[in-house]
């Protein structure tokens, strides 16, 4: 008896038995209607008819999948879920049935004759393409070094920068936060040690401060290949940032609301008023001075008896709150059919700080943060072949600051200038409040922190970002099967505002008198300047693009050609305009999947260089094998997907040119007057810069080698790539200029570095039934040399820069402390300098018996820095579970400032729990510090490798726990799902050094540890 087997695509029967295909075809209306008997029981696992598989697919927040495709592996029927995820599908039990969505990793279970509900879980990498410069690629067929990550990663982050949701999560890429002001707390990105180009939606343009739930996908591009076609912008890389488009199906509504809280991960440690006074005596004495704090003195602080004359102030602990608030709410839409698509989102961001208030004021001078974003994309089917493309987004933000009118420029000013009283003043300068509630100060300390903080006025900023992009592309199918063309043409402008609201406010030192307490005034208490408004920042950004293209495959042969023209003009302030012109274009060709090549080139121009030296050419090519598909590896199919060989080599640019530096300008110099009397004043033409009429961008050679494997139908995935890049004539001042010509000499290309390391990657995902677990990693080495530099003559290899790493810092080498007189007297003399014991001592390197110059090397190693990231996560029966260590080895960090030296600031500056292991004749075996003295030391506070520390860290930068109700609870009230979560950033680090943070250290804005929890509903 033949078999009959059948496809379900919405309505349609696809029939394979003409014998019994009438038969069937009545029985179709049965299945979708068959209604249980009065009375009767079923269970869920009955199926009516034998033969069919049927059942429900969701993800796991239990909203319903459409378009899921099913595959009878046996007969190659297909099927496709329908809006409510609903399928069926001719398939004998035992049958291997595969479903696959894109996004979601692929499932594969055998029919059983019974209902088969399956949960599907996202997957990190989509399977079918990689995301390029203008278009996207078959994975399995590319060979560029790229790699992406996705909404939901990027949204369990509470963050207000997108570049600090990257964080441990790309190979290549490193972040470093160096600040945690609201607003301003993103991370700074390197892309194997370069600053990449970040494109928004193929646009170049830096926006880093969007909404993560309106991106789609973040993909980095490394190599030569991969960015040869942004011509003088590709040697640094490249960040494409795709946001979300509208996808056929009914309406989805998506609304998530979070709060958290803030602290600071790590703030310094400063003495109390006791052991300041305690060692600012000892290091008098060992200056050689008498002590300034009687015993008096030092038991009125130690008791606290007189808090008028002997404060005790914890300055960190009165300015600044132990929390701040995190708020943000967001809304976004999706839908559409299958002439238009769209995707609405509208994102309010509150983001507190950490300054406390004053009661008594009606204004606001807290550091505080606001945003406010609204993205719309748009997609129209204008004709059958001819698609139109409108995105607009506008931001809005809004910052606050204390202080006003003594700052000028930006408001964040007066959050530095307060931390950086924070830091250096003592807990005993003055009393913060005064007994009359006054401000405490004396002559030395005039600008009292509380009152920089609450009473000094209030700074508010502004910033408005609008763009639009537009695009039409139109398939010519009708003309060449494969062929397309788009134009595109986007705009946006930048304006930024400072409104300084300050005021001025007066001090009072308290003294004991025979009728009592007095005061003497410094200063004058001022009212609120009205202020107003300066322009700080203005940018103007027009983007056009013309590109054309043709995806083939003529049998085993495939090929795709891409051709680009482009051109960006960008105004700031009154500059002239910034403009690029670019010609580009790519070919690629596979033989069966098997034997892979691409080729990309670009010509490049910029206006900032000479008339005849504008233009480049930037050529790159790859080749790519793809092993697992060799008639030879046959016998590994069932668990070998993919295991590729990839290599790639070719020329980028670097635009680093300054401001038409290939003219030379004079501007006004000294000024004279001639004639009798007042006389007539004259202004001199001073000759600027010398110019450099041969200027040209900086280039790079990048050789990239990569192995891509994919085992056990892609649920265990690796990536290993060698990067060898040299970076050659790169902008810099000679080393041997000469004064004598009376003029600076101008920036040339000479300089030669080198980058090489390796990236890697790995992950695997799996299912146990309802069990779906994750776990990826990635690992980077990153080794950079300079190969070149015009440097001074020095007469010694270990003074020298060249053969260093870029980022070294030269200095002494410590070689413990001074024991004796006698050890001084034996240890070689210190240039300009008469050492005392407790005093650090350095390395007489080259043997002549004097520390100097002559005597300082690099202090880092050229060794590698490595950086990497670790993320796992599961999801069961509602819950899911998400987290992402991240950190780096072979890291070094230079302390120095007053945060870390004792008594600054001309003796005034506080002293740190770290000085509390000085150097004295006692504690000489197990001293971590040099002995302690008053303001600068020119010998302890030498660059050094004393003050070279380890910056080696591993950060839980990340956590999620979520749980989604049940559908059967949610549906009653007609909601698609709701999920509650709970996430953190920066929740635990260790790191080698326990008193700074590793990445935020000195005097700066502290980052913060943020732990937050919210819900999102969907309709």
């Amino acid at each position: 008896m033949n078999k009959l087997y059948f496809n379900v695509k919405g309505k349609h029967l696809y029939l394979k038995s003409l014998s019994r295909g009438l038969c069937m075809v009545m029985l179709v209306p049965f299945f979708a209607t068959a209604q249980k008997k009065p009375g009767s029981k079923k269970t869920k696992d009955q199926v009516e008819i034998a033969g069919i598989t049927r059942g429900q697919l969701s993800n796991i927040y239990g909203e319903p999948l459409f378009g899921v495709s099913i595959l009878n592996k046996a007969t190659n029927l297909t099927a496709l879920s329908d809006k409510k995820g609903n399928y069926s599908l001719m398939a004998d039990s035992g049958t291997v049935l595969m479903f696959s969505l894109k996004g979601y990793l692929t499932q594969e279970t055998k029919a059983t004759g019974r209902a088969l509900n399956l949960v599907f879980t996202e997957t990190e990498k989509p399977q079918a393409s990689v995301y390029r410069l203008y278009d996207d690629q078959k994975k399995t067929t590319s060979i560029l070094s790229s790699e992406s990550i996705y909404t939901r990663d990027l949204t369990s982050s509470p963050v207000t920068a997108i570049n600090n949701a990257l964080s441990g999560r790309i190979s290549g890429l490193n972040t470093l936060q160096t600040t945690g002001i609201p607003g301003l707390d993103g991370a700074g990105i390197s892309l194997r040690g370069q600053n990449p180009t970040v494109l928004i939606n193929g646009v170049p343009r830096d926006l880093s401060s969007i909404d993560p739930e309106e991106i789609e996908s973040v993909t980095v591009l490394k190599d030569a290949l991969a960015t040869a076609m942004l011509g003088q912008r590709g040697s640094g890389g490249a960040i494409l940032i795709r946001t979300r488009k509208g996808e056929v199906g009914k309406q989805k509504i998506s609304f998530t609301a979070q709060t958290g809280l803030q602290t600071p991960i790590r703030l310094p440690k400063p003495l109390d008023a006791f052991n300041y006074a305690t060692l600012y005596n000892e290091a008098l004495a060992n200056d050689g001075k008498p002590p300034v704090y009687t015993a008096a003195d030092l038991e009125a602080y130690r008791t606290g008896s007189d808090p008028v004359g002997h404060p005790n102030v914890d300055w960190y602990k009165e300015i600044l709150k132990s929390n701040a608030p995190f708020t943000r709410y967001n809304l976004n839409t999706s839908g559409g059919g299958n002439n238009a698509r769209y995707f609405v989102a509208v994102d309010y961001l509150d983001q507190g700080g950490l300054l406390k208030t004053a009661d008594k004021n009606v204004y606001n001078t807290n550091a505080d943060f606001k945003r406010y974003i609204v993205r719309t994309n748009i997609d129209v089917d204008l004709t059958k072949n001819l698609l139109l493309n409108l995105n607009l987004f506008g931001r809005i933000e809004n910052g606050n600051s204390p202080g006003g009118s003594l700052i000028s420029g930006s408001a964040n000013l007066g959050v530095n200038r307060i931390l950086n009283a924070l830091a250096a003043t003592a807990n005993n300068a003055y009393p913060m409040l005064n007994p009359d509630g006054s401000l405490g100060g004396n002559k030395d300390f005039q600008n009292n922190i509380y009152g920089l903080s609450t009473q000094s006025g209030y700074t508010l900023s502004y910033t408005r970002d609008m763009s639009a992009d537009i695009s039409l592309k139109r398939t010519l199918d009708d003309v060449l099967k494969g062929l397309w063309l788009k134009a595109m043409a986007s705009f946006n402008t930048n304006l930024s505002e400072v409104t300084p609201r300050g005021k001025t406010f007066a001090v009072y030192q308290a003294q004991n008198g025979p009728s009592g307490l007095t005061y003497q005034r410094f200063g004058t208490d001022g009212t609120i300047a009205a202020g107003s408004s300066t322009n700080t920042a203005q940018y103007k950004n027009f983007y056009s693009e013309l590109s054309a293209g043709f995806d083939r495959t003529f049998k085993d042969h495939h090929i795709n050609i891409l051709a680009n023209a482009s051109s960006q003009n960008i105004s700031i302030y009154s500059d002239l305009p910034l403009s690029y012109n670019t010609l580009a274009g790519t070919v690629s060709y596979d033989y069966k999947g098997k034997y892979l090549a691409e080729a990309a080139m670009s010509y490049s121009g910029l206006n900032r260089y000479r008339d005849d030296k504008r233009y480049g050419f930037f050529p790159a090519a790859g080749l790519g094998w793809n092993i697992a598909k060799e008639d030879f590896m046959k016998g590994t199919s069932a668990w070998l997907n993919t295991l590729k060989l990839r290599a790639s080599y070719g020329r980028t640019g670097n635009a680093n040119i300054g401001y038409f530096v290939y003219n030379q300008y004079f501007a006004d110099g000294p000024g004279y007057y001639f004639g009798a009397g007042s006389g007539t004043f004259v202004y001199s033409a001073a000759e600027q810069q010398l110019a450099n009429p041969n200027a040209t961008w900086e280039k790079a050679d990048k050789l990239n080698l990569g192995l891509d494997g994919g085992l056990f139908n892609n649920k265990l995935s690796f990536s290993v790539e060698y990067y060898n890049n040299k970076y050659f004539d790169l902008m810099q001042t000679r080393g041997r200029n000469t004064a004598i010509i009376g003029n600076s000499y101008p920036l040339e290309n000479i300089g030669i570095s080198r980058y090489k390391g390796i990236d890697a990657t790995a992950s695997y995902r799996n299912n146990l039934n309802n069990f779906n677990y994750f776990v990826s990693g990635n690992i980077t080495s990153n080794n950079k040399i300079v190969e070149y530099q015009d440097e001074v003559f020095r007469p010694y290899d270990w003074m020298k820069r060249t053969g260093q790493r870029t980022d070294q810092i030269f200095g002494y080498i410590a070689d413990g402390f001074y024991k004796d007189a006698a050890d001084i007297a034996a240890s070689p003399k210190t240039e300009g300098y008469n050492p005392v014991p407790g005093d650090i001592k350095y390395k007489d390197l080259n043997n002549d018996g004097v520390i100097n110059q002559f005597d300082q090397k690099a202090l880092k190693n050229n060794r590698p820095m490595i950086y990497y990231g670790l993320s796992f996560g599961f999801e069961y029966k509602g819950f899911d579970f998400s987290a992402l260590l991240q950190g780096a080895a072979n890291r070094s960090i230079y302390v120095s400032g007053s945060t870390q030296w004792e008594f600054q600031d001309d003796g005034k500056g506080q002293a740190y729990a770290q000085h509390l292991d000085r150097w004295t004749p006692a504690t000489a075996a197990t001293a971590t510090y040099p002995r302690l003295s008053i303001g600068s030391n020119p010998n302890n506070q030498a660059s050094s490798s004393f003050w070279l520390q380890s910056g080696n860290y591993m950060r839980l930068k990340n956590m999620e726990v979520g749980y989604t109700l049940p559908q059967r609870l949610v549906s009653k009230i007609k909601l698609a799902s709701v999920r509650v979560f709970a996430n953190g950033m920066n929740l635990f680090t260790l790191s080698a050094n326990k008193q700074i943070d590793p990445e935020t250290f000195g005097n700066g804005y502290p980052a913060q540890r943020i732990v937050n929890a919210g819900v999102n509903i969907k309709l």
